[in-house]
């Protein structure tokens, strides 16, 4: 077990949260990530109040762990705050926009702990200013909508410093035990994990997309804005494609100029929905199509991810290799302790008391 605020605040095991990414962070991988002693939370983006009920409903049913909701907000409504009061959802997290001070009023009137992901540090003072009781800070690493102003190392301490005692999470980058360790001696209280967990059995993103996420290195990323005439010129770090290679620095242009052309699928219960180019509809388990046209959301931390696995072995061995990264600091510590004592004495100095 990691002991943190976060850990103590829901009952955790460790403070790992899966990002909640559009489309792919579905009931399935959020119910894995709580019963592995993480939080699991729900990407609601674009989806109706019944739709989040449902996927609440259906996190529920396999698990009686606490997990969140990530509203987007420009999509919040009045019934989608209804979800989280009937369903007594634990945590609430915003992004990409302001609630009104009414919505964040509602939400943590019901108990749902609320909290907003940040690129900045003048972000993180509105959210401070707004009572976000945590704060994500995300660096220009990771993957999806992303306006950062910095990498999550650097943006971390600041954001922890500008907005103290107020708890903050780290995001962008993490991928493994070992950088989970460096956000939690950078002051973070949880890490929230995205690209990593894209890269499970139980993100609802297609095989297709999967294995782009594995054979992607470090430099395969791209910050852009070609990608969503739903949510137009929003910068977003994806996978490099074709798409991304053929309309560089003519984003701008790029939808007017293949209006009507289409790049996938979507299939529903209700039929066949056209996927127009650059949508920002992500390759899920739903959608056929040439993945070289559509958006394939990752952060750069997809370089350092070789295999799929089940959601609840990352949870298991990001905790394990941090645990083990801590405890090897801590010998090299008391190793360069106990030299400098030595050498001490040897010089004639009094050992420290």
């Amino acid at each position: 077990m990691i002991d943190t605020e976060i850990t103590r605040r829901f009952g955790l095991r460790t403070p790992i949260l899966n990002a909640g990414m559009a489309m792919v962070a579905r009931p399935d991988l959020a119910a894995a990530v709580s019963n592995a002693g993480g939080l699991g939370m729900i990407g609601a983006d674009v989806a109706p109040a019944g739709a989040l009920r449902a996927m609440v409903r259906a996190v529920k049913a396999k698990t009686d762990k606490p997990f969140g909701v990530d509203l987007l907000a420009p999509m919040i409504t009045d019934a989608h705050l209804d979800v989280l009061a009937e369903e007594a959802v634990a945590l609430c997290v915003v992004f990409w926009g302001t609630p009104t001070r009414d919505q964040v009023a509602r939400i943590k009137s019901c108990g749902t702990a609320f909290w907003m992901q940040v690129g900045s540090i003048e972000e993180a003072r509105d959210a401070q200013a707004l009572g976000a009781e945590a704060i994500i800070v995300q660096g220009l690493e990771g993957g999806g909508h992303n306006r950062s102003v910095g990498t999550t190392f650097n943006l971390l301490p600041a954001v922890k410093a500008a907005v103290a005692p107020i708890p903050v999470i780290a995001a962008g980058g993490i991928t493994d035990g070992a950088s989970m360790a460096a956000a939690l001696a950078l002051g973070a209280e949880g890490v929230w994990c995205g690209t990593r967990f894209l890269a499970s059995h139980e993100a609802d993103a297609n095989d297709g997309y999967k294995a782009r996420v594995l054979a992607a290195g470090v430099a395969d990323t791209v910050s852009t804005t070609l990608f969503g005439p739903e949510m137009p010129l929003q910068p977003m770090r994806v996978i490099r494609n074709a798409a991304t290679d053929e309309w560089a620095g003519r984003e701008e242009v790029a939808m007017a100029a293949t209006a009507g052309q289409i790049a996938g699928t979507l299939h529903t219960p209700d039929g066949a929905v056209p996927l127009p180019r650059f949508s920002v509809y992500l390759p899920t388990r739903d959608v056929d199509g040439d993945l070289d046209q559509l958006c394939l959301t990752a952060g750069q931390g997809a370089g350092k991810i070789h295999a799929l696995k089940p959601a609840a072995r990352i949870v298991e061995e990001m905790t394990r290799e941090a645990q083990e990264t801590i405890a090897a600091l801590a010998r090299r510590a008391s190793g360069a302790a106990a030299v400098l004592a030595t050498r001490g004495r040897s010089n004639g100095e009094a050992a420290p008391a």
